[in-house]
């Protein structure tokens, strides 16, 4: 009985390391950590003119997908190329007005002024240079993403509302090209996004009807989510 006993442990011990080592086998080593990802955050307005003033909420929100194309062994470090679409609206007291198709730009000058924004839509395509601490088994890690981004504006536009009246129009004083530079980090699910403008929202020439340049650039801050 004693040899019988022994013989079932001895069974399922080999059974076991059977499993174990068809659960090596079958875990994969050129795993790819391609992505959908959607995002939320909050635009800020720097190098704004004298006497601008950011109102409301500008907000920010984006998704897409990434391309995972790994450089290593352990397929930790690499890179990622992606398509997506982002949504901003940008709050402020400039208001733009269009007369005669010429486009002209005022602080706070409409009497009883209740918001004014810039909105855009945009194709995006995401570059980020990656680091991480994931295996082919953990989908839990932590993450840098560190790159840059080239958006293009197939949509902008200007719109005011005050107490009486509204406006809204096509702004083609929108930069249709905007790239900058961007960091994502956190772990799992959860992460910090981060993005600053190399180029202006306006075209060069767009001024405040004082003569002053609007030479206004993107600070976004928010967080992101990576789906596998």
């Amino acid at each position: 009985m004693r040899h019988l006993h022994f013989s079932i442990l001895m069974l399922f011990c080999v059974l076991g390391n059977a499993q174990v080592g068809q659960e090596k086998n079958n875990v994969d080593n050129k795993y790819l950590e391609d992505q959908f990802y959607i995002g939320l955050g909050f635009n800020f307005l720097m190098d704004k003119p004298e006497n601008v003033t950011q109102s409301s909420l500008s907000y920010n929100l984006q998704t897409g997908f990434i391309k995972d194309i790994p450089f290593n062994r352990q397929r930790n470090f690499g890179v990622g190329l992606g398509l997506g679409y982002a949504t901003n609206s940008y709050y402020s007291n400039i208001v733009a007005s269009k007369a005669n198709n010429v486009i002209s730009y005022a602080i706070g000058g409409v009497e009883g002024l209740v918001r004014s924004k810039f909105e855009t839509h945009s194709i995006e395509v995401p570059f980020e240079l990656r680091w991480r601490t994931s295996t082919a088994s953990d989908y839990k890690f932590w993450r840098i993403y560190a790159g840059a981004k080239l958006g293009y504006v197939f949509s902008g536009s200007s719109r005011w509302v005050s107490e009486t009246e509204s406006s809204r129009f096509s702004n083609d004083n929108i930069e249709k090209l905007q790239y900058g530079l961007m960091l994502n980090f956190g772990y799992n699910t959860w992460n910090v996004h981060a993005y600053y403008g190399l180029n202006p929202l306006l075209k060069q020439g767009a001024m405040t009807e004082n003569g002053e340049a609007i030479d206004i650039r993107v600070l976004r801050i928010g967080i992101i989510f990576y789906i596998l």
